[in-house]
Protein backbone atom coordinates (compact mmCIF):
# COMPACT_ATOMS: atom_id res chain seq x y z
CA UNK A 1 0.00 0.00 0.00
CA UNK A 2 2.74 2.48 0.97
CA UNK A 3 4.75 1.46 -2.05
CA UNK A 4 1.85 2.24 -4.34
CA UNK A 5 1.45 5.68 -2.78
CA UNK A 6 5.17 6.46 -3.24
CA UNK A 7 5.09 5.24 -6.83
CA UNK A 8 2.06 7.42 -7.53
CA UNK A 9 3.80 10.49 -5.98
CA UNK A 10 6.94 9.94 -8.00
CA UNK A 11 4.93 9.51 -11.17
CA UNK A 12 2.93 12.67 -10.57
CA UNK A 13 6.02 14.76 -9.64
CA UNK A 14 8.59 13.27 -12.01
CA UNK A 15 8.94 16.42 -14.01
CA UNK A 16 9.57 18.46 -10.88
CA UNK A 17 12.18 15.99 -9.69
CA UNK A 18 13.93 16.04 -13.03
CA UNK A 19 13.86 19.82 -13.00
CA UNK A 20 15.37 19.97 -9.52
CA UNK A 21 18.14 17.55 -10.48
CA UNK A 22 18.84 19.54 -13.63
CA UNK A 23 18.97 22.76 -11.61
CA UNK A 24 21.50 21.26 -9.20
CA UNK A 25 23.62 20.10 -12.11
CA UNK A 26 23.47 23.52 -13.74
CA UNK A 27 24.52 25.20 -10.51
CA UNK A 28 27.41 22.79 -10.06
CA UNK A 29 28.50 23.31 -13.63
CA UNK A 30 28.06 27.07 -13.60
CA UNK A 31 29.78 27.89 -10.30
CA UNK A 32 33.51 27.37 -9.89
CA UNK A 33 35.33 27.96 -6.61
CA UNK A 34 39.03 28.39 -7.37
CA UNK A 35 41.59 27.92 -4.55
CA UNK A 36 44.01 30.73 -3.75
CA UNK A 37 46.99 28.78 -5.12
CA UNK A 38 45.46 27.96 -8.51
CA UNK A 39 44.02 29.41 -11.70
CA UNK A 40 41.60 27.69 -14.07
CA UNK A 41 41.82 27.94 -17.84
CA UNK A 42 38.30 27.85 -19.30
CA UNK A 43 37.56 26.68 -22.85
CA UNK A 44 34.37 27.20 -24.86
CA UNK A 45 33.91 24.83 -27.78
CA UNK A 46 37.56 23.83 -27.52
CA UNK A 47 38.97 27.36 -27.61
CA UNK A 48 40.39 29.58 -24.87
CA UNK A 49 37.61 31.64 -23.33
CA UNK A 50 38.86 32.99 -19.97
CA UNK A 51 41.08 32.42 -16.95
CA UNK A 52 39.44 32.10 -13.56
CA UNK A 53 41.22 33.58 -10.58
CA UNK A 54 40.90 32.58 -6.89
CA UNK A 55 37.41 32.83 -5.40
CA UNK A 56 33.86 32.25 -6.73
CA UNK A 57 33.50 32.36 -10.52
CA UNK A 58 30.52 31.84 -12.81
CA UNK A 59 30.63 30.19 -16.21
CA UNK A 60 28.06 29.04 -18.76
CA UNK A 61 27.14 25.44 -17.96
CA UNK A 62 27.80 22.80 -20.62
CA UNK A 63 29.38 25.44 -22.89
CA UNK A 64 32.34 26.46 -20.75
CA UNK A 65 34.70 23.83 -19.35
CA UNK A 66 37.52 24.38 -16.82
CA UNK A 67 39.98 22.39 -18.89
CA UNK A 68 43.24 23.14 -17.08
CA UNK A 69 43.89 23.72 -13.40
CA UNK A 70 47.25 25.41 -13.03
CA UNK A 71 49.10 25.92 -9.74
CA UNK A 72 50.60 29.39 -9.38
CA UNK A 73 52.86 28.47 -6.46
CA UNK A 74 56.59 28.96 -6.84
CA UNK A 75 58.33 25.84 -8.10
CA UNK A 76 61.90 24.60 -8.04
CA UNK A 77 63.49 22.70 -10.86
CA UNK A 78 65.60 19.68 -9.89
CA UNK A 79 69.26 20.61 -9.41
CA UNK A 80 71.09 20.21 -12.70
CA UNK A 81 74.76 19.81 -13.60
CA UNK A 82 76.12 20.87 -16.98
CA UNK A 83 79.60 21.08 -18.43
CA UNK A 84 80.90 24.40 -19.72
CA UNK A 85 84.19 25.71 -21.11
CA UNK A 86 85.50 29.04 -19.89
CA UNK A 87 87.09 31.71 -22.04
CA UNK A 88 90.56 30.42 -21.08
CA UNK A 89 89.61 26.85 -22.15
CA UNK A 90 89.04 25.31 -18.72
CA UNK A 91 86.35 22.62 -18.41
CA UNK A 92 84.06 23.22 -15.43
CA UNK A 93 80.91 21.60 -14.10
CA UNK A 94 78.21 24.01 -12.97
CA UNK A 95 75.51 22.96 -10.51
CA UNK A 96 72.43 25.16 -10.94
CA UNK A 97 69.03 25.53 -9.34
CA UNK A 98 66.12 27.57 -10.76
CA UNK A 99 62.91 28.77 -9.11
CA UNK A 100 59.92 29.95 -11.15
CA UNK A 101 56.17 30.47 -11.03
CA UNK A 102 53.42 30.70 -13.63
CA UNK A 103 51.87 34.13 -14.06
CA UNK A 104 49.82 33.67 -17.23
CA UNK A 105 48.48 30.12 -17.40
CA UNK A 106 46.90 30.66 -20.82
CA UNK A 107 50.38 31.14 -22.34
CA UNK A 108 51.89 28.23 -20.44
CA UNK A 109 49.12 25.83 -21.46
CA UNK A 110 48.98 26.65 -25.17
CA UNK A 111 52.61 27.51 -25.96
CA UNK A 112 54.72 24.91 -24.18
CA UNK A 113 54.14 21.28 -23.31
CA UNK A 114 56.92 20.36 -20.84
CA UNK A 115 57.56 23.48 -18.79
CA UNK A 116 60.24 22.03 -16.51
CA UNK A 117 62.14 20.43 -19.39
CA UNK A 118 62.00 23.59 -21.48
CA UNK A 119 63.29 25.78 -18.65
CA UNK A 120 66.06 23.29 -17.79
CA UNK A 121 67.23 23.20 -21.42
CA UNK A 122 67.13 26.99 -21.64
CA UNK A 123 69.12 27.39 -18.43
CA UNK A 124 71.76 24.89 -19.59
CA UNK A 125 72.30 26.75 -22.86
CA UNK A 126 72.45 30.15 -21.20
CA UNK A 127 74.89 28.94 -18.52
CA UNK A 128 77.24 27.56 -21.16
CA UNK A 129 77.04 30.78 -23.15
CA UNK A 130 77.72 33.02 -20.14
CA UNK A 131 80.55 30.84 -18.83
CA UNK A 132 82.19 30.95 -22.26
CA UNK A 133 82.47 34.74 -21.97
CA UNK A 134 84.46 34.67 -18.70
CA UNK A 135 87.82 33.40 -17.49
CA UNK A 136 87.94 30.85 -14.70
CA UNK A 137 89.04 33.44 -12.14
CA UNK A 138 86.10 35.66 -13.09
CA UNK A 139 83.67 32.75 -12.78
CA UNK A 140 84.82 32.07 -9.22
CA UNK A 141 85.19 35.67 -8.05
CA UNK A 142 82.15 37.22 -9.78
CA UNK A 143 79.58 34.55 -9.06
CA UNK A 144 76.90 37.04 -8.02
CA UNK A 145 77.30 38.95 -11.30
CA UNK A 146 77.16 35.69 -13.25
CA UNK A 147 73.96 34.63 -11.46
CA UNK A 148 72.35 37.98 -12.29
CA UNK A 149 73.26 37.65 -15.96
CA UNK A 150 71.91 34.10 -16.14
CA UNK A 151 68.65 35.04 -14.42
CA UNK A 152 68.10 38.01 -16.73
CA UNK A 153 68.77 35.90 -19.83
CA UNK A 154 66.42 33.13 -18.64
CA UNK A 155 63.65 35.62 -17.84
CA UNK A 156 63.90 37.05 -21.36
CA UNK A 157 63.83 33.57 -22.91
CA UNK A 158 60.76 32.29 -21.01
CA UNK A 159 58.73 35.50 -21.09
CA UNK A 160 56.57 34.20 -23.97
CA UNK A 161 55.56 31.20 -21.85
CA UNK A 162 53.89 33.30 -19.14
CA UNK A 163 56.54 32.30 -16.61
CA UNK A 164 58.50 34.41 -14.11
CA UNK A 165 61.94 33.19 -13.02
CA UNK A 166 62.10 34.27 -9.39
CA UNK A 167 65.61 33.07 -8.64
CA UNK A 168 68.55 31.33 -10.31
CA UNK A 169 71.41 29.97 -8.23
CA UNK A 170 74.85 28.55 -9.00
CA UNK A 171 75.34 26.00 -6.25
CA UNK A 172 78.89 24.94 -7.07
CA UNK A 173 81.66 25.20 -9.66
CA UNK A 174 83.54 21.90 -9.93
CA UNK A 175 86.96 21.45 -11.54
CA UNK A 176 88.93 18.36 -12.50
CA UNK A 177 91.85 17.28 -10.31
CA UNK A 178 94.55 18.50 -12.71
CA UNK A 179 93.07 21.99 -12.76
CA UNK A 180 92.77 21.97 -8.96
CA UNK A 181 96.46 21.03 -8.62
CA UNK A 182 97.50 23.77 -11.03
CA UNK A 183 95.43 26.33 -9.14
CA UNK A 184 96.97 25.21 -5.85
CA UNK A 185 100.49 25.67 -7.25
CA UNK A 186 99.52 29.10 -8.54
CA UNK A 187 98.11 30.02 -5.14
CA UNK A 188 101.26 28.90 -3.33
CA UNK A 189 103.43 30.85 -5.77
CA UNK A 190 101.31 33.95 -5.25
CA UNK A 191 101.61 33.60 -1.46
CA UNK A 192 105.40 33.23 -1.72
CA UNK A 193 105.58 36.32 -3.95
CA UNK A 194 103.52 38.34 -1.50
CA UNK A 195 105.75 37.23 1.37
CA UNK A 196 108.86 38.35 -0.54
CA UNK A 197 107.28 41.66 -1.42
CA UNK A 198 106.28 42.21 2.22
CA UNK A 199 109.79 41.39 3.44
CA UNK A 200 111.37 43.71 0.85
CA UNK A 201 109.01 46.51 1.82
CA UNK A 202 109.87 45.94 5.49
CA UNK A 203 113.61 46.18 4.76
CA UNK A 204 113.06 49.28 2.67
CA UNK A 205 111.08 50.86 5.49
CA UNK A 206 113.79 50.00 8.01
CA UNK A 207 116.44 51.64 5.82
CA UNK A 208 114.25 54.71 5.45
CA UNK A 209 113.73 54.94 9.22
CA UNK A 210 117.47 54.55 9.90
CA UNK A 211 118.22 57.27 7.37
CA UNK A 212 115.62 59.50 8.99
CA UNK A 213 117.16 58.83 12.42
CA UNK A 214 120.67 59.66 11.17
CA UNK A 215 119.39 62.80 9.50
CA UNK A 216 117.63 63.83 12.70
CA UNK A 217 120.80 63.21 14.75
CA UNK A 218 122.88 65.24 12.31
CA UNK A 219 120.37 68.08 12.44
CA UNK A 220 120.40 68.07 16.24
CA UNK A 221 124.24 68.00 16.30
CA UNK A 222 124.39 70.90 13.87
CA UNK A 223 121.84 72.76 15.96
CA UNK A 224 123.90 72.19 19.13
CA UNK A 225 127.07 73.37 17.38
CA UNK A 226 125.30 76.46 16.12
CA UNK A 227 124.09 77.28 19.63
CA UNK A 228 127.59 76.69 21.04
CA UNK A 229 129.12 78.89 18.34
CA UNK A 230 126.61 81.61 19.08
CA UNK A 231 127.46 81.37 22.79
CA UNK A 232 131.20 81.58 22.11
CA UNK A 233 130.63 84.49 19.76
CA UNK A 234 128.63 86.25 22.47
CA UNK A 235 131.36 85.56 25.06
CA UNK A 236 134.02 86.85 22.70
CA UNK A 237 131.93 89.94 22.05
CA UNK A 238 131.61 90.54 25.81
CA UNK A 239 135.36 90.09 26.31
CA UNK A 240 136.15 92.40 23.42
CA UNK A 241 133.83 95.03 24.84
CA UNK A 242 135.44 94.70 28.29
CA UNK A 243 138.89 95.13 26.79
CA UNK A 244 137.72 98.13 24.86
CA UNK A 245 136.23 99.65 28.02
CA UNK A 246 138.93 98.73 30.60
CA UNK A 247 142.09 98.30 28.58
CA UNK A 248 144.75 95.63 29.09
CA UNK A 249 143.70 94.81 32.63
CA UNK A 250 140.49 93.19 31.38
CA UNK A 251 142.51 91.03 29.00
CA UNK A 252 144.91 90.03 31.77
CA UNK A 253 141.93 89.17 33.96
CA UNK A 254 140.47 86.83 31.35
CA UNK A 255 143.85 85.14 30.85
CA UNK A 256 144.29 84.72 34.58
CA UNK A 257 140.76 83.23 34.81
CA UNK A 258 141.54 80.66 32.15
CA UNK A 259 144.81 79.78 33.92
CA UNK A 260 143.03 79.21 37.24
CA UNK A 261 140.37 77.04 35.51
CA UNK A 262 143.14 74.96 33.96
CA UNK A 263 144.78 74.55 37.37
CA UNK A 264 141.51 73.41 38.92
CA UNK A 265 141.07 70.87 36.11
CA UNK A 266 144.50 69.46 36.85
CA UNK A 267 143.73 69.31 40.53
CA UNK A 268 140.55 67.31 39.96
CA UNK A 269 142.41 64.37 38.43
CA UNK A 270 142.60 60.93 40.07
CA UNK A 271 145.98 61.78 41.70
CA UNK A 272 147.96 59.12 39.84
CA UNK A 273 149.37 61.26 37.04
CA UNK A 274 152.61 63.28 37.25
CA UNK A 275 152.49 66.86 35.97
CA UNK A 276 155.57 68.87 35.00
CA UNK A 277 155.05 72.61 35.37
CA UNK A 278 157.61 75.10 34.02
CA UNK A 279 159.06 77.59 36.48
CA UNK A 280 157.62 80.62 34.75
CA UNK A 281 154.16 78.96 34.89
CA UNK A 282 154.17 79.16 38.67
CA UNK A 283 154.82 82.88 38.43
CA UNK A 284 151.97 83.21 35.92
CA UNK A 285 149.62 81.36 38.24
CA UNK A 286 150.64 83.66 41.07
CA UNK A 287 149.90 86.69 39.01
CA UNK A 288 146.57 85.18 38.05
CA UNK A 289 145.60 84.72 41.68
CA UNK A 290 146.60 88.28 42.43
CA UNK A 291 144.48 89.59 39.60
CA UNK A 292 141.48 87.55 40.75
CA UNK A 293 141.92 88.91 44.27
CA UNK A 294 142.17 92.44 42.91
CA UNK A 295 145.93 92.84 43.47
CA UNK A 296 148.36 94.66 41.20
Amino acid sequence: MIEDILAELVTDNLLYLLGAVLLVIVILKGVKIVPQSEKYVVERFGRLHSVLGPGINFIVPFLDVARHKISILERQLPNATQDAITKDNVLVQIDTSVFYRILEPEKTVYRIRDVDGAIATTVAGIVRAEIGKMDLDEVQSNRAQLIGQIQHAVETAVDDWGIEVTRAEILDVNLDQATRDAMLQQLNAERARRAQVTEAEGQKRAVELNADAELYAAEQTAKARRIQAEAEAYATEVVAKAIADHGIEAAQYQVALKQVESLNALGNGDGKQTILVPAHALEAFGNAFNLLKGGK
